[in-house]
């Protein structure tokens, strides 16, 4: 527990609390949001995940972190990920996201975690120390067009093609859709997966539904859809094979609603519908991320980072300044990179064979679409006086990341 100005108490959060936390995340944000939360605190995770500033017996503002994992290449990073934040509209503007910010940033450090990725609202989360770094995919309107193949759309709620259902996920089906969606991410360079847990909560939850397609009595497809609101949400869409894609597609018409789907261009529906849909639009949308540490990153990623210079034929000492500190990661032909070494100031990277980064850039250099050499394009503060060496080793990145929030 931890005192406050005026009175106010920050602590874990309690049994007790649920109704308050309830009823202030459904004022301040959706009718489930209250659900949500409890699917949290009352699952695995259990209430040391929440935290809530309290004035006397009153809840007033309220945070939860939940356990990611970020894959990149194939090293697994420990992530966190801060949800369900509320605030009473009388107690706003005096530090308490801030306080609770603090908390969540701590316990993520408890846990293990290298890193922690957002989605918020614009701008608010970097006064935290989140920046802008991975790109959300589109959501792009269905053409009215004709369906794909020669096949009729189907055209009442609920039908599928001959032979397939569409139906509502069951705790049955999760094994099924981890492996569906585990195939729809291998080709990324960047991936975060649904925790096994939340499956459980996707599947209790209100704010989005998760629908199977069955072929002969087998899983053959999934999406995630938002509640009906002027047209259907389609997200997080998987599929065995394109014929399957088609058929999950066609189902999904048959809902009798206007569809906007998320692209995923690089899965088995997203290859497969990428004709049928409208362009995207073209505002950034962006994950947060926070890398509190650096030096935790880079040295996780030395397998990646090694196995991209081999890769290229290169192999030689890495030094990366943020200008306030920098970081050296030695060479030896046959480990390949080693542990990174922190240092002090370096204003002037490329005297020692360096690349310039400023500290706000490092999480779109190692997570995002652009590349070191896409990133000294827009940001006079990132450089690289060797292209062919540190756009090796910092290419461009595919990225996919799977959220208990629809960020759409």
């Amino acid at each position: 527990m931890t005192t406050m100005p005026g009175g106010l108490e920050l602590r874990t959060a309690r049994p007790s609390d649920l109704d308050q936390i309830g009823s202030l995340l459904v004022e301040r944000g959706e009718e489930p949001d209250a659900l949500d939360h409890r699917l949290v605190v009352e699952g695995e995770l259990g209430w040391d995940a929440c935290a809530v500033v309290v004035d006397g017996d009153r809840v007033v503002s309220t945070a939860t972190l939940l356990d990611e994992t970020v894959r990149v290449g194939d090293v697994v990073l420990p992530a966190g990920q801060v949800e369900l934040v509320a605030t009473d509209t009388e107690y706003e503007g005096r530090g308490l996201v801030r306080a609770l910010m603090g908390w969540a940033h701590d316990r993520s450090r408890d846990r293990g975690h290298v890193l922690q990725v957002m989605i918020g609202i614009p701008y608010f989360y970097r006064l935290f120390g989140y920046e802008y770094a991975i790109d959300i995919p589109r959501a792009r309107g269905l053409r009215e067009s004709s369906p794909p193949g020669d096949r009729e759309p189907a055209s009442s709620p609920g039908d599928a093609p001959a032979g397939s259902i569409l139906r509502e996920a069951t705790a049955a089906d999760v094994p099924t859709l981890v492996a569906l969606q585990e195939a729809a991410q291998a080709p990324y360079d960047v991936a975060m997966p649904h925790p096994e847990e939340r499956w459980r909560w996707l599947l209790a939850h209100e704010g989005s539904t998760t629908r199977v397609l069955e072929r002969d009595g087998v899983v053959v497809a999934s999406a995630r859809t938002g509640p009906p609101d002027e047209g259907l949400l389609v997200a997080e869409a998987t599929a065995a094979d394109t014929t399957a894609a088609h058929d999950l597609l066609d189902a999904l018409r048959g809902l009798g609603e206007p569809l906007t789907i998320v692209h995923r261009p690089l899965t088995t529906p997203g290859r497969a519908w990428a004709e049928l849909l409208e362009p995207g639009g073209t505002d950034a949308t962006q994950y947060y991320v926070r890398l509190e540490r650096p030096e935790l990153v880079l040295d996780a990623l030395r397998p990646v980072l090694t196995a991209r210079l081999r890769a290229a034929g290169l192999g030689r000492e890495v030094v990366i300044s943020t200008f306030g500190r920098h970081y050296r990661l030695p060479w030896t032909t046959d480990a390949g990179l080693g542990r990174v070494e922190v240092g002090g100031p370096m204003q002037a990277p490329g005297v020692a064979g360096g690349a310039g980064v400023a500290p706000d850039r490092l999480p779109a250099l190692l997570l995002g679409h652009l590349g070191i050499q896409g990133l000294e394009r827009l940001y006079p503060d990132v450089y690289a006086p060797d292209a062919e060496f540190f756009g090796a080793l910092f290419p461009p990145l595919t990225a996919d990341l799977l959220t208990y929030y629809l960020p759409w």
